[in-house]
């Protein structure tokens, strides 16, 4: 389908109030919509990439077009890593990815979108994965760590086991088989979701966290729409998906410091602010290294971290100005209020922000 998350995010109690001012890369038309008649950008730019980040791209993308009429952004929602693969091989301008690529890989280099092998990745969405299910009656559930492992590992398959039934006093649990959801498709919510399981219940969860699954029991879904309707088809399902998209499906608390925690914005952004940023990176590179078993008190421990990506140096100066106009707008006010609308996403800081728009002053535009 084609359509056209920080440093630190700041105190956890001011994530839900977050009331940004817009930023520089608003002004002279680029990125606002106040003026579209004054923008004199033009041209078209590809991109390709995470599905998480559709509801969000279909907001951001339409903004920018409208305050600059004359471009086009065309994203299609491939998976992050049919999009990592897409950079690489030169077909996509900029990519949306669920991950940052990985210290081997930028070593590798040879990024064919780029005349250089200096990327720059910038969180600009944050969101929680949700654990969703389909059981009829039932629109909420408690689990811990282990049991959610136990569920997809293949070690728990009936929704009346003691395990689930113990942490779910009261709730009349069917006597029916649990068909765990995963994706087809290499995706950063994927390996999101894996390093939570390897992190919280190693001794469950033995594989290491991945954006591939790495077992052949269960149903397998294309995309985050794959495992949404398969999920919404089928009563007994389970699986986890970007929380924009699970709405409708019955919902996970899960066990953060002896509590159960349902998935929120606020929660999700809890988790990354208490997280650092990768280590040897340039400040063009924006990792976050988060650590799921790490989750403080009244956090969501399974949070989606997603990216922009981008180069430093393109051979077109016209793409390298569409681009960088493009990542200003999404991280500014603007667009990451219009994200929260659209896909219920935590908007990031303004430390972050200036982070951020330090990054994207990286890309040579002459």
């Amino acid at each position: 389908m084609k359509i056209s998350r920080i440093a630190r995010i700041g105190a956890i109690g001011a994530v839900a109030a977050l009331a940004l001012a817009g930023c520089a890369a608003n002004e002279g038309g680029t990125g606002s919509t106040d003026a579209p008649s004054e923008s004199t950008l033009s041209g078209t730019i590809e991109a390709t990439g995470a599905s998480s980040q559709e509801a969000a791209q279909q907001s951001w993308v339409a903004a920018f077009q409208t305050a600059n009429p004359d471009t086009t952004v065309n994203y299609t929602a491939t998976g992050s890593g049919t999009g990592r693969e897409n950079f690489i091989a030169g077909s996509s301008n900029f990519i949306g990815s669920d991950r940052a690529f990985n210290a081997d890989e930028i070593a590798a280099g040879g990024f064919g979108s780029c005349t250089s092998d200096e990327i720059v990745e910038i969180p600009v969405y944050i969101s929680p994965v949700a654990v969703a299910f389909n059981l009829e009656g039932i629109d909420t559930l408690n689990l811990d760590g282990e049991t959610i492992a136990k569920i997809f590992s293949g070690a728990i398959t009936n929704w009346n086991d003691a395990a689930i039934a113990s942490q779910n006093e009261g709730v009349e649990l069917p006597d029916q088989a649990i068909v765990p959801v995963h994706r087809a498709d290499a995706s950063g919510t994927q390996e999101t979701f894996t390093k939570y399981l390897s992190a919280v219940a190693p001794d469950v969860w033995t594989y290491e966290a991945s954006d591939e699954w790495p077992l052949s029991t269960g149903e397998a879904g294309d995309g985050t729409s794959g495992v949404v309707d398969a999920i919404t088809n089928g009563v007994g399902y389970i699986g986890f998906a970007d929380a924009s998209r699970t709405a409708d499906l019955g919902q996970v608390a899960v066990e953060v410091e002896g509590e159960y925690v349902a998935y929120s914005a606020e929660a999700a952004a809890a988790l990354v602010e208490a997280s650092p940023l990768e280590e040897g990176r340039p400040d063009h590179d924006l990792a976050f290294a988060v650590d799921p078993a790490a989750a403080p008190a009244g956090s969501y421990p399974i949070a989606l971290v997603s990216y922009l990506i981008g180069c430093v140096d393109y051979d077109d100066a016209e793409t390298a100005g569409l681009v960088k106009a493009y990542f200003e707008y999404v991280a500014s006010a603007e667009g990451q209020d219009a994200a929260a609308e659209a896909a219920g996403s935590a908007p990031i800081s303004d430390s972050l922000r200036d982070q951020i728009n330090t990054a994207i002053d990286a890309i040579v535009t002459e």
